[in-house]
């Protein structure tokens, strides 16, 4: 017995050392980011003032949650949901849609650089434009968690232009995680591109941006209140400020639309006019569901199908609407349908 009793303690210090020993190498490699980083822009052709741009957001799943996926963080039961293959194929599509649609500027999320669960392929070579700009908001070299874990994740945020780029930045957003839970956690931020105009000194600065999704709330607001911060201070100095992407909280007049319907799974923040300072506006559809929950795989005939509208974007005062419009591509490729915005740079 004294035996037994002393093998299972020194298995249990193996273990509790093996699991110290990881959790001080995931703290040593952690992804810590400056709360600003400076990027490369590019050369290119400047857009005018009074001009009418397009501009996509579209948050690709990584190319790995299709409409066969599930997800466990959403109540569903996988972890790495596509094989190669179909991984591939999602991203062929993706892209082979995009240039159709021929948008000025896209703004992409979840673009995977080189992760486990989408086999090390660096999707920003899927996606061609004449420039783009690309930051980091996930970055870690082993998840530990689930079972199986996630693996390795370099993931992150992409910007692809027609135009030119005359400066970029990776701005950090608030991580509402602690330690040792934040050494393999998101760090969200937003991708800033600044955008010169023909014959003026203003800029349009487009912001690219995913919020928070697996907080209590808390950081989702904070988050949102340094975007406005943000956006508000580039209008003060006379530019044009379009943000856009995955927000992660329902825009007003979507949870009449597409109503929670079971309150124990994942749900997203609110968003409201009040939100916004005078003159300030969302730019959202909400005839077509902008993302899916990934309880379970895409079924559209199933009643208990969650829809949400959290894809879209924030308008200055001095840029007008001329359309927003979700498209509706019945989730094939991504959890997430696209948006297109058509805006004036007034």
């Amino acid at each position: 017995m004294k035996k037994l009793l002393k093998a299972l303690g020194i298995l249990l210090l193996a273990v509790v050392a093996c699991a110290v020993f990881f959790i001080a190498f995931l703290t040593l490699r952690e992804y810590r980011p400056a709360d600003e980083e400076p990027l490369s822009g590019f050369q290119g052709p400047a857009p005018a003032q009074g001009a009418s741009l397009r501009i996509l957001s579209w948050n690709i799943g990584y190319a790995g949650l299709d409409k066969s996926a599930d997800f466990f963080m959403d109540g569903g039961k996988s972890v790495r949901s596509a094989d190669r293959s179909a991984v591939e194929r999602n991203l062929t599509a993706m892209a082979d849609r995009i240039s159709s649609l021929a948008p000025d500027f896209t703004l992409l999320q979840e673009v995977d650089s080189d992760s486990s669960r989408t086999y090390s392929i660096d999707q920003r070579e899927s996606f061609t434009a004449p420039g783009g700009t690309y930051a980091l908001n996930y970055s870690c070299d082993f998840v530990p968690f689930p079972l199986p874990p996630i693996g390795k994740v370099h993931s992150g945020l992409l910007t692809l232009s027609n135009y030119g780029v005359s400066s970029a930045s990776r701005v950090a957003l608030p991580c509402p995680f602690s330690w040792p839970v934040s050494a393999a956690n998101l760090k969200r931020c937003l991708l800033i591109d600044r955008i010169p105009l023909e014959g003026t000194d203003k800029e349009l600065v487009l912001i690219n941006l995913h919020l928070e999704a697996y907080d209590n709330g808390e950081g989702k607001a904070a988050q949102t209140a340094l975007l406005k911060e943000r956006i508000e201070a580039e209008y003060a100095a006379g530019n044009y400020v379009i943000a856009g992407g995955d927000f992660n909280q329902s825009f007003p007049d979507a949870v009449a639309a597409y109503p929670v319907k079971n309150a124990e799974l994942w749900t997203p923040g609110l968003l409201s006019d009040d939100d916004l300072s005078e003159g300030w506006h969302f730019a959202y559809d909400v005839s077509v569901p902008s993302c899916r929950l990934l309880n379970q795989p895409y079924d559209p005939a199933d009643p208990a199908t969650q829809y949400y509208v959290i894809d879209g974007f924030i308008l200055s005062p001095n840029v007008t609407l001329q359309s927003v419009q979700t498209l509706d591509l019945a989730f094939e490729h991504s959890d997430h349908n696209p948006v297109l915005l058509q805006a004036v740079l007034d």
